[in-house]
């Protein structure tokens, strides 16, 4: 370990999900998200990740036709074991009958446990989006129903989905999730049916509840897919949308039947039937 490493704070004036989104995929080392600031550590030279953000700031402001920035401020700072103190900062959560908690808290008997370590995965139940679905599918599943979670991430979704007793089949257009929820099933002594990378274009078969927890434009982009993978009487659950966002998504899934609307602080989950 070296004696020092350096840290950076990205702060999006806005499309804030997906500067966190394309940070991502310019590291492998784990970010934190604080009030609207992306922050990076590593003891690797930070320069192209500053030049990175700044250019897709600059397509993003061009693509949406509005003035979008991001401010960087990078500093090195004395190497110390930061990652202990960032385990002892995440507290489990609960949601329902679901305990969501990392590897190194105790396990709570009177709930069904998912283990999910939030600095090595792509999401922890703690953002509203995944909330949201984790809640309406102990509303909506059934035993040995068949369920495909679409942009899979940690697996959080499909693992819950396998607690609830569903026959789970999970894909990811990102290599990394994919190997990520592999070993996150693994972890929790669960089994999956089907893995894949790429989309739900690639699917086999439809099913009882489709899950997509992605952002609002590529639900829109990839709807007839996913509508197409939903059986006749089954459900869609699409989840990542920001509130401004929700009337766009609801009109491209007009075909089928709104049976819920979430919202969690300016987050949206939709349920819709197949009829």
């Amino acid at each position: 370990m070296q004696k020092t490493y350096n840290e950076l704070h990205i702060t999006p004036n806005q499309e804030y999900s997906l500067f966190a989104d394309f940070v991502l995929t310019l590291t492998d080392d784990a970010i934190e998200e604080c009030a609207n600031t992306i922050i990076l550590r590593s003891e690797e030279n930070l320069d192209m990740v500053v030049f990175g953000v700044q250019e897709f700031a600059k397509r993003l402001s061009l693509a949406f036709g509005k003035e979008i920035s991001v401010e960087t401020s990078s500093s090195i700072k004395e190497n110390e074991d930061w990652i202990n103190k960032y385990k002892d900062s995440i507290q489990p959560l609960h949601v329902k009958d679901f305990y969501i908690r990392p590897s190194w808290v105790q396990e709570d008997g009177k709930f069904k446990n998912i283990i999910i370590d939030p600095a090595l995965a792509f999401g922890s139940g703690h953002h509203e989006t995944t909330y949201g679905c984790l809640l309406l599918l102990q509303k909506y599943l059934h035993v040995g129903d068949t369920v495909l979670d679409v942009g899979c991430g940690s697996g959080i979704l499909s693992i819950a989905s396998a607690k609830l007793g569903a026959v789970v089949d999970l894909c990811d257009t990102d290599d990394l999730a994919v190997h990520s929820a592999k070993a996150n099933f693994l972890l929790n002594n669960e089994e999956f049916s089907t893995v894949w990378v790429g989309s739900v274009q690639k699917r086999q078969k439809q099913y009882d509840m489709v899950v997509a927890n992605i952002i609002a434009d590529v639900l829109i982009m990839i709807s007839s897919d996913l509508e197409k993978a939903v059986k006749e009487g089954g459900m869609l659950m699409l989840s990542g949308i920001l509130d401004k966002y929700v009337n766009r998504v609801e009109q491209k899934f007009n075909a089928m039947t709104l049976i819920e609307k979430y919202k969690k602080d300016e987050w949206f989950t939709l349920v819709f039937k197949k009829v």
